[in-house]
This record gives structure tokens, sequence and C-alpha cells, in this order.
């Protein structure tokens, strides 16, 4: 009981991590560039992407498989289990429909979390060498993770996935005493009944590197 428990858990960690990214730092890059005038506001909105994806996405394909009852039988696993299920329920068209969709869904993935990278890296460095070795690496990487076997690309990003889990969580746990102040001040506006909070940089206990979220800047640009 106590191994199935923990292969559950962490089969459950793993693919949860995968679907919503939750914890790896990965959208707050997204997120950065929202114009917002408390940056909590922000934060609350990821957190309920988080509940969308994990409970009403990922649950409506799990009922799917458990109605369809075939997960069993058909010796199939993953993405190709819901197009199985689908073409069942919905008719032979169900299969290609769902193949376009992973595709748009896989190259704007590629895309998006491309543009993390580089931004970050410009940001890091101004050398465009490392800009162009990112650049080799990723076109290595949509290669091979086209060809190699499931198994081993499913390793692979449970273990990069890892990395940056871990990365960011040491992240987060260097801005707790940041991000706490502006929970607070957030909630403290919005039990005062102001309707729109708006959020000022002087509430921080440390501002070192902060640019932006003072009032004499606040929507100037």
């Amino acid at each position: 009981a106590g191994g199935f428990f923990g292969a559950a858990v962490m089969n459950g960690i793993k693919r949860g991590l995968f679907s919503n990214e939750a914890g790896e730092g990965s959208v707050p890059n997204a997120a950065a560039t929202a114009d917002v005038s408390h940056p909590v506001k922000q934060g609350l909105i990821q957190s309920f992407g988080v509940f969308v994806d994990t409970f009403l996405v990922c649950s409506a394909s799990a009922f799917i498989v458990l109605i369809s009852g075939n997960y069993a039988s058909a010796g199939l696993t993953g993405i190709a289990l819901i197009q199985h299920d689908l073409a069942m329920q919905l008719g032979s068209w169900a299969a290609p429909v769902m193949a376009i969709f992973i595709f748009m869904f896989a190259f704007s993935s590629i895309v998006g979390n491309y543009y993390y990278g580089e931004i970050n890296i410009a940001h890091l460095t101004k050398n465009p060498i490392y800009l162009n070795i990112f650049r080799v690496f990723v076109v290595i990487m949509v290669y091979f993770g086209s060809v190699a076997s499931l198994n081993l690309v499913w390793n692979l990003a449970d273990l990069f996935m890892a990395f940056m889990v871990l990365t960011n969580l040491t992240a987060i746990l260097l801005l707790w005493k940041q991000c706490k102040a502006a929970m607070l001040d957030y909630f403290k506006q919005k039990k005062a009944g102001i309707v729109e909070p708006t959020f000022d940089r002087s509430v921080l206990p440390n501002q070192d590197g902060i640019v932006w979220w003072h009032k004499d800047a606040q929507h100037k640009d």
C-alpha cells in the first residue's frame, strides 16, 4: 500500500509539473510582462491558471479514459490513449483533429520556451556567442525529442524539470520576505475597501534591484 501510494504521488507530481509547470519558474517570464496595478493580482491569476489546467483540463482527459474503460486492453498510454478513446466515442475524425491540436500546442510551447530562454540570456550577458549556442542546442533537442524513445524523452523531461524546480524553489525561499510583504499589502488594501489596489516598492523590506513599482514612475510607460 505504501509503495502504491508513493508511486501514485510521484507520478502525479511529475505529470502535474509537466502539465501546469507550477513551481518551475517558467511562466513568471510571461507574467512579468502583464500590465497590472499590483503584482499580487497577477500572482493570483497565475495560481488560478494552475487550477484550471490541472483540475479541469487534465481531469477532463482522465474522465474520457475512465469512461471509455479500455485503458487496460488498448495497449496505449498518454496522448495516444486519449486519441484512441476520442475516436471510439466521436468517430474516426477525432484522432487527426486531436493530432492537429497537439502539433499546435507543441509548436507554440517550443517557441514560447525558446523565447523565455533568449530573453533570460540577453538579461545575463550581451555576448552573442551564448545566444547562438543556446539556439543550436534548441534545434538539436527538438530533433532528438522527435526521434528518441518515449520513455527516454519523458525521463529527460522529468530530470530537467527537477533541476528547474530546485533552482526556482531556492529563489522563492530567498524572496519569501519580499513576496509576503507584497501579499500583505495587497490584502490590506482589499480589506480597506480599495477595489484596485496599487503597489509601491516602499512596502518591501529590500528594494535592491527593483527598478519599477514606485509612485513617481507609476504607469509612465
